[in-house]
């Protein structure tokens, strides 16, 4: 089957990685449509089709599969950073069960062919990263299981919905765990922004206000790695062409701690910052990939350097934060009175 004949659902398409994955996708030369609960915040969508629908409903999970569809890139989810997951832990175990049970079984009944499920690297249990010196995860360590968060439960849950999916019907499925995915044209503030982007948001308000305090919580020494969004969209589309059907690792596997990201952004930026750690949620100590298995079943792994991609990721961030500022003069100066 050629790309220009295979139409392919994304759920999830009017969010971060979604709408990344579309624009690769139409790229490659698929019919996409995309589903969300909303369009792209900060660029327009570049679906054949756009449909609002909420995947927590039955009825809107079956229209969104309607008309011939072959593949689909699951990735609608309620989500956000470690503030927002720790927080709401009722609040996305029922939004996000509801979403995959229901998407699932209607691509199934609707005959699609292929199926990815993007799961997260928050499935690994807090037992094997309690030291930021962590020993890389591989896949197998998912289990005895012990998430940290609702999240990383729901998310291990439809994992094994996916293989019984797949044993039951023969659905062919995909099963992805993203290692913190970041980049450009992402949530940046509000809450549910990932740490690359809050840290760019902090530093750009710094630099152009004046004030060189950074919050950071905890002590800034919890590691983790990052993988910058094109290398995660390549990594899907690779692994969605494969025919290896178990859960396996995306992301980069460089390791660093939250202070070092600090110094990157500011070396980025080109401003000197002052650290200043507060109490916060911070996760599990120390996260990190082991991209072993990636690199047997692709024959790849993601190449964007982490000072490349915060470099893109920041100058963008800085914009938008400089036109917040300029539209709300009175925020600057209470950010700049701080210092």
């Amino acid at each position: 089957m050629s790309n220009t004949s295979t139409k392919v659902v994304v759920t999830g398409a009017g969010g971060f990685i979604g709408h990344h994955l579309v624009a690769h996708l139409k790229k490659q030369g698929y019919w996409v449509r995309g589903v969300d609960l909303k369009y792209p915040d900060y660029r327009k969508t570049e679906a054949d089709e756009f449909e609002i629908l909420d995947l927590r409903r039955s009825d809107d999970a079956l229209r969104a599969m309607r008309g011939g569809i072959d593949e689909v890139y699951a990735l609608a989810a309620d989500m956000g950073g470690m503030g927002f997951i720790s927080s709401n832990n009722a609040l996305i175990l029922h939004n996000n069960a509801l979403i995959n049970i229901h998407t699932m079984e209607a691509a199934r009944l609707h005959g699609v062919k292929r199926y990815l499920y993007t799961s997260s690297a928050c499935i690994y249990p807090e037992y094997r990263q309690t030291d930021a010196a962590v020993v890389p995860l591989k896949e197998e360590d998912a289990y005895p299981a012990q998430p940290q968060d609702a999240y990383g439960w729901e998310k291990l849950v439809t994992e094994v919905l996916a293989h019984h999916y797949h044993l039951d019907y023969g659905m062919e499925m995909r099963v992805v765990r993203f290692h913190n995915i970041f980049g450009e044209y992402g949530t940046w503030e509000g809450g549910r922004e990932k740490a690359p982007a809050a840290m760019c948001r902090k530093v750009a308000m710094a630099k152009l206000t004046g004030n060189p305090v950074v919050e950071i919580w905890g002590d800034g020494e919890q590691t983790r790695s990052f993988c910058h969004v094109d290398d995660c969209v390549v990594g899907i589309d690779k692994l969605m062409r494969s025919n290896y059907s178990e859960p396996i690792n995306l992301g980069q596997d460089r390791m660093v701690t939250i202070n070092e990201l600090a110094d990157l952004v500011a070396s980025i930026a080109g401003v000197k910052i002052e650290k200043k750690h507060i109490p916060g949620p911070q996760g599990v100590r120390g996260r990190n990939s082991d991209n072993t298995r990636l690199r047997e079943v692709l024959k790849w792994e993601p190449d964007i350097s982490l000072e490349a991609g915060l470099a893109r990721t920041y100058e963008w961030i800085e914009a938008q934060v400089k036109a917040k500022l300029e539209a709300h003069p009175e925020l600057a100066a209470s950010v700049a009175v701080g210092k």
